[in-house]
């Protein structure tokens, strides 16, 4: 019995794009940023992990949980990378590595 199911071709295309040739160009990016993506948030959880261990060894040695002057450099850093949007995402990412001790 043949296959009901709609073949790719007569799939509603999803990318917006006007042309098959864009179509396929869009599809194939997007499976590269899912990876990235992917990547990204595997390297985030690698950066929690650590954050971790600097937290536990500062508080077990009576220091504080937060350096606040190094949080200032990561976000100089960022900011001079990225633009203001950098010490956006700097942010986030700090609030991600603190308070997990």
């Amino acid at each position: 019995m043949p296959s009901t199911s709609p073949s790719t071709a007569d799939a509603p295309d999803t990318t917006g794009a006007r042309t098959p040739d864009a179509a396929d160009l869009i599809t194939g990016a997007r499976e590269r940023i899912d990876a990235l993506d992917d990547r990204i948030i595997g390297l985030i959880q690698e950066r929690m992990a650590v954050s971790s261990v600097i937290q536990e060894a500062r508080i077990t040695s009576g220091g504080r949980r937060v350096n606040l002057s190094r949080e200032m450099e990561i976000l100089g850093h960022y900011s001079d990378a990225l633009g203001k949007p950098g010490t956006s995402l700097a942010m986030t990412l700090l609030e991600l590595c603190r308070g997990r001790v």
